[in-house]
């Protein structure tokens, strides 16, 4: 009796872990570890000082942006939207922040995260309301966007420049401290991958955007209110972009009307990359995370292995492509196995 107890008890733990290790190649996490850890061994076995402290640390505070960004891109992209404004959203925020510093020194720095956090979710809404009562497709609305703050800024800025000696000390420190290793920009991401992630897996709101970017008229037939959906993510992304501004001063220091230029498309390089499909109803923000990690890793390996800037934007470019014909491949692939299923059914 014993031993058939036994047996069953190993038979199930088996069984377990053959679910886990099946859940674990399904994951497109799981293989963006994979190719990340293949991707430092290789490089790390070609030169030695890409595992160094110093290029660690820069590699972590250079992706820490790119994914914060991410972050809140992926919740339009579930939900079958794109927001292409941030860039131009962290111009702003970024120059906004240096002004205010530039003009009254003492100001706290909470106030100064507050007003650009708070013009990032004004213009966010902007967006929002061009998308929702405007009714203009979100790739055509912040594609607009993008260009119009671009411009607004260009003409607000006007050749100046914000440098490192009109920001305080204090506040420079943000972007370059650590804790326990860690810059501080690393764990602000990481606190984000918490908050959002639980929002998205574990509330309401956010299995309701799930089910917009899955079928969105389906969505509306069971109740959920699209437009709010919809106006709430590019509150969101626009109020994360600005954030992104003021961390984008801590971290650089000087400031001028080319911040953020064409930062926008590597993060959705990065999100899609990371697994949020660009067609929606799918996707995480740690996958998004993973995806900026994975482009900074290429990208510091290029610089360590001395290859010309050009391989940088060919391989974004190639990774995009590649995300999209994957993902455009599973859903083809899920779709069939689904017919199949209703006709035996």
């Amino acid at each position: 009796m014993g031993t058939l107890r036994n047996r069953e008890y190993l038979s199930g733990n088996f069984g377990r872990l053959g679910q886990l290790w099946e859940r674990w190649l399904r994951s497109r996490e799981s293989w963006l570890i994979l190719l990340l850890a293949l991707l430092v061994i290789g490089t790390a076995s070609m030169n030695a000082r890409f595992l160094g402290p110093q290029n660690i640390k820069d590699l972590m505070l250079n992706v820490s942006l790119i994914a914060l960004l991410a972050i809140g891109q992926s919740i339009p992209i579930i939900m079958r939207q794109i927001d292409l404004s941030v860039g131009s959203i962290v111009g702003i925020t970024a120059f906004l922040s240096g002004l205010i510093f530039f003009g009254h020194p003492n100001t706290p720095s909470l106030v100064v995260f507050l007003v650009g956090t708070g013009v990032g979710l004004l213009l966010g809404a902007v967006n929002a309301g061009l998308i929702i009562w405007g009714r203009v497709p979100s790739l055509i609305a912040t594609l607009g966007t993008l260009y119009i703050y671009r411009g607004a800024d260009y003409a607000w800025v006007h050749g100046r420049q914000i440098n490192a000696a009109n920001v305080p000390s204090s506040f420079l420190a943000l972007g370059n401290i650590g804790f326990l290793g860690v810059p501080l920009l690393m764990w602000i991401v990481i606190l984000f991958l918490i908050l959002i992630g639980t929002i998205l897996r574990r509330l309401p709101m956010g299995r309701e955007c799930y089910a917009i970017g899955s079928n969105p008229a389906a969505a509306i037939l069971a109740g959920i209110n699209l437009h709010r959906r919809v106006s709430i993510g590019f509150l969101f992304s626009g109020a994360i972009a600005g954030l992104t501004g003021v961390l984008w001063l801590a971290r650089f220091g000087t400031v001028d009307a080319t911040a953020g230029l064409g930062i926008e498309f590597q993060v959705v390089t990065a999100a899609v990359v990371g697994g949020v499909a660009i067609t929606g109803g799918t996707g995480t923000v740690i996958g998004a995370a993973l995806g900026a990690l994975l482009l900074g890793v290429f990208n510091s390996a290029l610089v360590v292995l001395r290859v010309p800037p050009f391989w940088q934007q060919a391989f974004q470019g190639t990774m995009l492509l590649v995300a999209i014909s994957v993902d455009a491949y599973l859903a083809h692939r899920l779709a069939i196995r689904l017919r199949i299923k209703r006709s035996h059914v």
